[in-house]
């Protein structure tokens, strides 16, 4: 069973990622052209992070920050939306979670799902796969996803650890029901913006670019 909806799940990603590209393509020029006429720099903003198994794969969001910004200030931490790091674009997308849309190419390269754990930078909060403690490595047995149960649920308000105990979650409760109830959510949850930033210590970190 859990086979037939992995099946169904990837099937759910295509066609609905590769449709919700051609609906939303006016907004994405849109947001495209109001970054690249108000900031200096590239539209779109890529990182390395950790997919399944541990693979290391490209994430793509639009741009909303400064170029270089992980090397000024705080580095990968934004404590809020004051950040001056932070475009005046870049703080309504972040806001509205719009930076996310380009991860639909990633969910048509089978790189990530619609839902999933949300996949972490390569270095942390560990460095690499390898230094992940044997509990926390069964996040990183299904895709990584555009949202997901932590999304949905503690967002950042609690530490890294605390995360991937709910991806956890989600990956021993999977099936397709479960994956649209959370889509579902994800669309309420679109028009909060609470738990996007936080303050951290070591083991946490906020919304990156």
């Amino acid at each position: 069973m859990r086979i037939l909806n992995l099946c169904i799940k990837r099937l759910i990603d295509f066609t609905g990622s590769l449709i919700g590209i051609i609906i939303i393509s006016p907004i994405l020029i849109i947001i495209a052209l109001s970054i690249k006429l108000t900031s200096k720099g590239p539209v779109f903003f890529s990182q390395d992070r950790l997919g399944k198994n541990g693979k290391v794969f490209k994430i793509i969001k639009f741009r909303t920050m400064v170029v270089n910004a992980e090397k000024i200030g705080d580095g990968l931490t934004v404590k809020s939306e004051n950040d001056n790091r932070i475009t005046k674009v870049g703080k309504f997308l972040r806001t509205t979670s719009l930076d996310e849309l380009p991860q639909l190419f990633n969910v048509i390269a089978g790189q990530m799902s619609l839902v999933g754990p949300r996949p972490p930078v390569t270095y942390f909060p560990y460095d690499g796969i390898g230094n992940y403690p044997e509990w926390a490595k069964k996040r990183f047995t299904m895709h990584p996803g555009v949202t997901g149960l932590t999304q949905v649920t503690v967002r950042n308000s609690v530490s890294w650890d605390d995360r991937i105990v709910v991806d956890n979650k989600y990956i021993d409760a999977f099936n397709v029901w479960f994956d649209l109830r959370i889509l579902f959510k994800t669309m309420f949850k679109l028009v909060k913006s609470e738990n996007i930033y936080m303050q951290t210590d070591k083991k946490t970190t906020n919304k990156s670019n």
